[in-house]
C-alpha cells in the first residue's frame, strides 16, 4: 500500500508456518498481538528501557507485514504467523505480564522507521543467545540499558542513526488494500494512484512496463498498456484491466523490487510517492525533505518568473516559504506559504514538467535536472550515465567516492559510490539518488569540475598560457 501507516485495530494470526494449511488463523486485536508477543519473548523483570526497544522492534515488524501486504499479496489469508523462523511467537491464550501490557497501552501506536521512508521499518530481531542475526539482540538489549542507554539510543545502536520513532500514529479497521471491483480504463481515485505509483517504480526494474506520466489518479490508455506490460511479465491474463489477481501480484513484485523485507531496505520513499509527505513543512524545519523541496523550487523559479529562486540550505527559512506562497498563488491553492501535501503534489507535477521537457541531450555544460524518480540500484538510464559522470569527476577531488563507469547501469559500484558520497556530505546513506542527493551532487561536480570554490592550489582544469 502507498500512503501513511495507521495503526490497524486487528490483526489476523496463523499459528503455525505459512504453508502449514493444517494451522488455523486467529483474529485479535492489535494491541492484545503486541502484548501476547512481549510476554511470549521478553522477560517482565528486564529493564524499562530495554523492555521498551523490543516492544518498538516488536509493533515496527508487524505493522511492516500488514503495510507490505506481506503474506495476501503471495495468496495468503493472513497477516503474519507464529512461526519464529518467519515472523514473531505468538502464543494464543496464553497470560500476559503486567509490566509488559502496561508499556504497550502506552506506545502501541508508536513505531520506527528510516527517516525518509514512509513505511514501518522491517526491524528484524533475535535473542542473541542461541540464534544470531543483523538486527536487534534482545539480550544485548539489557546490557545497554543497564548501561543507562534510553530505548531510542538502544534502538539506533542496533539499526543505525537514521531512524525515526513515529508517534501516536492513526487506528482503523484493517481493510484489505484491494477495492472489491476490477480497476479499468475510466476508474478514478486514490487506488488508481496506488496501482499507477507501484507500477512506475516496478518499471525501474522491468523497462518493458512503460512508464506512466503524470502519475493522474485516472486510468487512460498509458496506465492500460504498463497494466498489460505487467501481466504479459508476470503470465496473467494480458486484459489492461487490475483485477483481484493483478492487484496482489503488482503488490507482491513491488514488495519484491523494493526489497521491504530486508532489513538494509531503504523502503518507500517521499520520492517515490511523487514527494507525498506525511505532514506538512513549516518555517524552521530542516533537512533532507526541505533541501528536496528547495531544489525544485529553484528549478521552477528558473522557469516561472512568478516564483522566485531559492537556494538550497536545507532550512525552510522566510525565502522558502515566500517561494511557496508565490507558487499557491500562481497554482491557485491557499496561500499559506507552507507545504502540505496538495502543494507537494503540485510542486512535484511542475517540476516534473519541466525535466520531462528538457532532453537529456542539451545538458552539456550545464548541471542536468533531476528525473523526477528516484534513481536506484538495477535501473539502467541516460540519466545513470549523467550521474556517473558527475561521481567519476567528484573522485579527482574526493578520492574515497570510488570512481565508476559511464554505463547507464545502476550496479553495485554504482550504488557504493554514491552511499560514499552520501557519507561524505552528511546525507542519509541510502546508496539511492532521490532529488537530495542529485541536487548536492551537482553542486559538487559543479565545483570541481568549473572550478566553483576550488581548493588553493588546484588545477584548475585548463592549461594556463
Amino acid at each position: 500500500m502507498t500512503g501513511e501507516p495507521f495503526i490497524p485495530e486487528k490483526i489476523t494470526v496463523h499459528l503455525g508456518a505459512p504453508d502449514d494449511r493444517s494451522a488455523m488463523n486467529v483474529t485479535v486485536n492489535f494491541v492484545d498481538y503486541i502484548k501476547n508477543v512481549g510476554s511470549s519473548e521478553l522477560y517482565p523483570t528486564w529493564p524499562e528501557s530495554a523492555l521498551r526497544a523490543n516492544l518498538y522492534a516488536i509493533i515496527s515488524f508487524a505493522l511492516n507485514r500488514i503495510y507490505t501486504e506481506w503474506y495476501p499479496s503471495r495468496g495468503y489469508d493472513f497477516d503474519i504467523t507464529n512461526d519464529t523462523r518467519y515472523d514473531q511467537y505468538y502464543v494464543h491464550g496464553r497470560d500476559i505480564f503486567q509490566p509488559i501490557s502496561n508499556i504497550v497501552y502506552e506506545i502501541f501506536n508508536n513505531y520506527i522507521r528510516r527517516q525518509g521512508s514512509v513505511e514501518p521499518l522491517f526491524a528484524s530481531y533475535c535473542d542473541g543467545v542461541k540464534t544470531q542475526c543483523e538486527g536487534l539482540k534482545q539480550w544485548g538489549t539489557v546490557d545497554l540499558a543497564e548501561q543507562g542507554y534510553i530505548p531510542y539510543r538502544i534502538l539506533t545502536y542496533y539499526y543505525g542513526d537514521n531512524i525515526d520513532i513515529v508517534q501516536n500514529a492513526p487506528v482503523a479497521p484493517n481493510i484489505p488494500s484491494y477495492p472489491g471491483t476490477p480497476i479499468q480504463i475510466g476508474s478514478a481515485g486514490d487506488n488508481v494512484i496506488h496501482i499507477q505509483t507501484q507500477l512506475n517504480r516496478i518499471a525501474g526494474n522491468y523497462p518493458a512496463i512503460p512508464k506512466i506520466e503524470p502519475v493522474t489518479g485516472y486510468v487512460d490508455t498509458n496506465t492500460a498498456d504498463a497494466v498489460e506490460a505487467f501481466q504479459r511479465i508476470f503470465n496473467l491474463p494480458v486484459t489492461g484491466v487490475v483485477d483481484k489477481a493483478t492487484w496482489y501480484k503488482i503488490n507482491f513484485i513491488f514488495t519484491s523490487v523494493t526489497q521491504l523485507a530486508e532489513l538494509t531496505s531503504e523502503g518507500l520513499t517521499i520520492s517515490d510517492l511523487g514527494l507525498n509527505l506525511p505532514k506538512a513543512l513549516v518555517m524552521g524545519d530542516s533537512g533532507g525533505n526541505v533541501r528536496a523541496l528547495q531544489y525544485l523550487l529553484s528549478v521552477i523559479g528558473a522557469y516561472y518568473d512568478a516564483v522566485p529562486p531559492i537556494s538550497v540550505t536545507g532550512t525552510y527559512d522566510e525565502a522558502t516559504a515566500n517561494a511557496v506562497s508565490a507558487f499557491q498563488q500562481l497554482y491557485g491553492l491557499p496561500r499559506t506559504g507552507e507545504t502540505d501535501s496538495r502543494t507537494w503534489e503540485d510542486i512535484y507535477r511542475a517540476y516534473k514538467g519541466i525535466a520531462d521537457s528538457v532532453p537529456v541531450s542539451s545538458f552539456r555544460e550545464e548541471i542536468a535536472l533531476y528525473p523526477g524518480v528516484m534513481q536506484r540500484e538495477g535501473m539502467q538510464n541516460e540519466y545513470v550515465r549523467i550521474l556517473q559522470q558527475y561521481l567519476t569527476e567528484i573522485h579527482r577531488e574526493y578520492p574515497q567516492i570510488p570512481q565508476v563507469s559511464d554505463t547507464g547501469y545502476f550496479g553495485p559500484v554504482t550504488k557504493s559510490a554514491v552511499t560514499a558520497f552520501q557519507r561524505t556530505f552528511g546525507l542519509n546513506p541510502t546508496g539511492s539518488v532521490g532529488a537530495e542527493t542529485w541536487s548536492r551532487i551537482g553542486e559538487v561536480y559543479s565545483r570541481v569540475k568549473y572550478g566553483y570554490v576550488k581548493p588553493a592550489g588546484q588545477f584548475p582544469g585548463y592549461t594556463i598560457r
